[in-house]
């Protein structure tokens, strides 16, 4: 017998928002991860607030409000506000009661500044990163270095002249007509007027010249994780730059280590920085082109060489899910500090997906 379509619904629910989430939800062991790396940032949480005065939101609620965004690729802070509302996993995860009022959008506006002074994201994706060194999960002496481009949060009609001669729109309105042809655009004479430390950049020839930031990551070769980020304004060496202090960091100098890098890396300049630090560039020679490799058989010749060149293409996988399921394909951020800072919490958001993925395999 067909049911009838009822619409009235229950006063009353006498079950909690632990007894609704499956006992075999990905989150749940995710929350044990998180809850982990957010005891070891208390200390940090207890130096950021006063005293005295009224109670604010847990920082611990924010971050891992932040990380359900990133998590689930939520588009804006206040479409996630609008999720946290009816959302019972959401809820459960966060740590609000059923009957909890959801915050206002503007507390992330609010507490965004305080989160960024006291460099929170890095603090986090540290306390990410000893959780998986204590799991032995971590290599110390193999690892990969790559760079992409952010597209920075800002149009190409924002760039314009830094004298102030630049031409007036054809037309008024919010969007005018602005013609650039016969104009020669170059970040040394123009800026943008939204971000002024966003630079007009391609990463390769006959591809489009955006306004953006560059963001490197250092991966160990073990298990594909993340050990250091940084957010580069885009130049032509920021990512050699880059690669040299991430890769002299996690060696100092003091034993030897492999870095595994694209064609990119292959100049004469900087894998004689990397030899004179102790490190052995396992990078991708440039057999092609108007220069030759700096790589020669003392290097290709061992078969760890081969090794690294077959393990640097997951690096990729790193770039991939930053931009297309933490949404950096373009910031929604202004300035290098907060696009730096969402780029570590994002690299952190992914090694906690990682791990989740490798305890699984673990205990299969």
């Amino acid at each position: 017998m067909r049911g009838d379509d009822k619409q009235q619904n229950g006063i009353f629910s006498y079950r909690t928002a632990e007894e609704r989430v499956p006992a075999d939800q990905p989150l749940r062991v995710m929350r044990q991860m998180v809850d982990e790396a957010l005891r070891g940032l208390s200390p940090r949480f207890a130096r950021m607030y006063a005293k005295g005065g009224r109670p604010s939101i847990a920082p611990e609620k924010l971050l891992r409000a932040l990380l359900l965004q990133v998590l689930y690729t939520i588009r804006s802070e206040r479409q996630l506000m609008e999720q946290l509302d009816y959302n019972i996993l959401y809820r459960w995860f966060v740590g609000l009661d059923m009957d909890d009022e959801v915050w206002d959008v503007t507390v992330f506006t609010k507490n965004r500044e305080r989160l960024l002074q006291s460099q929170v994201a890095q603090g986090f994706f540290e306390q990410v990163l000893k959780q998986a060194r204590g799991q032995q999960l971590l290599s110390a002496d193999h690892f990969t270095v790559n760079g992409t481009l952010i597209e920075a949060w800002a149009g190409q009609k924002s760039f314009q002249r830094k004298d102030g001669k630049t031409k007036p729109p054809q037309d008024s309105g919010s969007n005018p007509t602005v013609n650039f042809h016969g104009e020669q655009r170059r970040n040394d004479t123009h800026r943008s007027t939204t971000d002024p430390e966003a630079r007009l950049f391609k990463k390769s020839r006959g591809s489009e010249s955006k306004l953006s930031f560059m963001a490197h990551v250092l991966m160990e070769n073990r298990n594909g994780l993340v050990v250091d980020t940084r957010l580069t304004k885009s130049t032509g060496k920021a990512e050699r730059e880059s690669a040299w202090m991430m890769g002299w960091r996690v060696g100092r100098g003091q034993r030897r280590i492999t870095l595994g890098g694209d064609k990119n890396y292959d100049t004469q300049g900087f894998v004689a920085s990397c030899r004179a630090a102790r490190i052995t560039p396992h990078v991708s020679q440039n057999e092609h082109g108007h220069r030759s490799s700096a790589i020669d058989e003392r290097t290709t010749r061992h078969k760890g060489y081969a090794v690294s060149q077959r393990k640097r293409k997951r690096v990729e996988e790193i770039f991939g899910w930053i931009k297309t399921i933490a949404g950096l394909r373009k910031t929604k951020h202004r300035g290098r500090k907060r696009v730096g800072w969402m780029f570590t919490f994002a690299a952190a958001a992914f090694n906690l997906v990682r791990l989740r993925s490798l305890n699984a395999l673990a205990t299969a």
